[in-house]
């Protein structure tokens, strides 16, 4: 795993040499974050700024530090916007110097389609932005991930920062650069890779999620210790409590520990030409869930803890788990009250699932690939060559009641 940097010397890249030593006399005052960088090549790394106890000056210099040009524009949905919008308004505009404009979308994974994506590129046209410019994705995985789109293709490229609100956001979606919407025949279809000029993690802005949105968001930390973390994970099963509760330390562990995570395998594999893949755990199950059942129905980490169940269920009938891992991994997802199992009413079944999965971005050549487990905990694999009769048997199980089927 990555080290910790510590806060004294973490501040890349950053626009002056009084920025950094006024920061450093600021952790005197017990300035309460941590960074951890995401290493790239060609002098892309970024810092991952993760803590609480920001003071306005400080945030106000980190953000516009990654700032390259002198314009901005915060983009968020309105859910958000009411909450935290002015907020950051205020601290890009401190000093005067940027011209700050904003835009509202509205709130949904619904909403995350090319249309809506348009509106941003629409808004910097009328702004006559140009390829300076700096877009702030304001918000959860689906604004991340929209705007980090329109950035990599307003003008082929612009800068842009990620501001996370959600635990999804803040673990997963805002780190290593995926951006894209969503296509009616499958999710997340249309994107590119475009990496952001730093992620900006703010935990305070968790005490005002909603209970659902919280527990979506630890099926992407579950996640971690499941395919490659093992200490993690085992953490996890002592301290899920802690994290439901919302405890500070726990919370905040638990997203350092996954940026870590994600920040290492992305170093290694920044276009999931290999092991960033295995960062798909459950996720095409999970992607056929949320397109089957309609865009909307299921938050995105609901229909991938089902799909990691149904991974932890497949690799457990090919033998390649054992009885008491599959039982582990569905008894840490109903801990953190995540759905293991379709209900009834579910309009899935075994053609919806077989077609869905089909145009998975992780097909080649014809062949569905999977991210099952294999071996101890904190193992996995991306493979294609799999027992198809298990994935099979598999669906089947999952979609018997469904619909009232028998």
């Amino acid at each position: 795993l990555l080290a910790i940097i510590s806060t004294s010397h973490a501040f890349v890249p950053v626009a002056s040499s009084s920025f950094s030593r006024r920061i450093d006399r600021s952790v005197a005052a017990a300035t309460d974050f941590d960074v951890v960088k995401v290493d790239l090549t060609d002098g892309r790394d970024y810092p991952i700024y993760i803590g609480s106890g920001y003071t306005d000056d400080d945030a106000s210099d980190m953000l516009k530090s990654h700032v390259q040009g002198n314009k901005v524009l915060i983009v968020t949905n309105d859910r958000i916007a009411p909450i935290y919008l002015e907020k950051y308004e205020k601290l890009f505009s401190e000093g005067g110097d940027l011209q700050v404009s904003t835009l509202v979308l509205p709130d949904g994974e619904e909403h995350k389609t090319l249309d809506v994506m348009t509106t941003i590129l629409d808004k910097a046209m009328e702004l006559a932005l140009d390829r300076k410019s700096t877009f702030v994705a304001l918000g959860g995985g689906v604004i991340g991930d929209m705007v980090g789109f329109a950035a990599a293709v307003y003008q082929r490229g612009i800068n842009f920062i990620q501001i996370p609100t959600t635990v999804m956001a803040m673990v997963d979606s805002s780190v290593g650069g995926k951006t894209g919407v969503n296509h009616p025949l499958g999710k997340n279809m249309v994107g590119a890779f475009h990496q952001p000029q730093c992620v900006f993690i703010d935990t305070n802005t968790l005490s005002t999620l909603p209970d659902r949105e919280l527990q979506s968001g630890i099926a992407e930390v579950i996640k971690y210790g499941l395919i490659r973390d093992a200490e993690f994970f085992e953490w996890q099963e002592k301290n899920m409590d802690g994290i439901m509760k919302r405890d500070r330390d726990a919370l905040k562990y638990a997203i350092r520990r996954s940026c870590e995570n994600k920040a290492d395998v992305v170093k290694a594999d920044e276009k999931e030409a290999g092991i960033r893949a295995t960062l798909n755990l459950g996720h095409t199950f999970g992607h056929a869930i949320e397109n089957g059942s309609g865009y909307g129905t299921w938050l995105h980490g609901e229909a991938v803890a089902i799909g990691t169940a149904m991974a932890a269920t497949m690799s457990a009938e090919m033998g390649w788990i054992d009885e008491e891992l599959c039982k582990r991994t569905y008894d840490i997802m109903e801990s953190a009250n995540l759905p293991v199992e379709l209900p009834v009413d579910s309009p899935m079944d075994k053609e919806t699932f077989l077609k869905l999965m089909s145009v998975d971005k992780k097909v080649a050549n014809g062949q569905l690939r999977l991210i099952l487990l294999k071996g101890a905990l904190g193992n996995c694999v991306f493979t294609g060559d799999f027992d198809e009769n298990a994935m099979v048997k598999t669906i089947d199980e999952f979609v018997a009641e469904c619909s009232g089927k028998e």
